[in-house]
């Protein structure tokens, strides 16, 4: 991790801290079901320390019964309160600001069918569910958002 901290132009007198931190960063990536860990800026202070200036965790919810203590920290206040409602089913829901809604089987089926409403009736998504064939069960009533 030196190595690493001297490539991202830490001083001499960080850099040690530097590495270190990305050390815990890691352990805690690992440690904890994390499936995203974006840093931006691990900045270096005038007096040589290293801080995660801001971060977004995101943790595996398929680990909640290991991370029990995480996941108790939810606050749902803090998010999109359409994509709480669809979690409560196991969907995955993404909310935009168009006019048109898309049901689909995976994000990047969605994304292919965005770009196409955009291109050829120049519309915009309002929202899309996706679904993954290993979660899909039968749905007698789909949930409003």
């Amino acid at each position: 991790m030196l190595s690493l901290a001297r490539k991202l132009n830490f001083t001499p007198a960080a850099t040690e801290e530097a590495a270190n931190q990305m050390i815990r960063l890691y352990d805690l990536f690992i440690s904890n079901d994390v499936t995203l860990l974006e840093i931006n800026p691990l900045a270096e202070t005038p007096t040589n320390s290293v801080i995660a200036a801001d971060a977004k965790i995101v943790f595996d919810e398929n680990a909640a019964f290991r991370q029990e203590a995480i996941f108790k920290l939810r606050d749902e206040s803090q998010e999109d309160s359409r994509e709480v409602a669809a979690s409560k089913y196991n969907l995955n829901y993404i909310g935009l600001d168009g006019n048109i809604g898309c049901m689909v089987n995976g994000a990047g089926l969605a994304m292919a069918t965005m770009d196409i409403i955009n291109q050829v009736i120049h519309a915009t998504l309002s929202s899309f569910p996706f679904f993954f064939m290993s979660s899909c069960r039968t749905v007698s009533r789909l949930p409003t958002f």
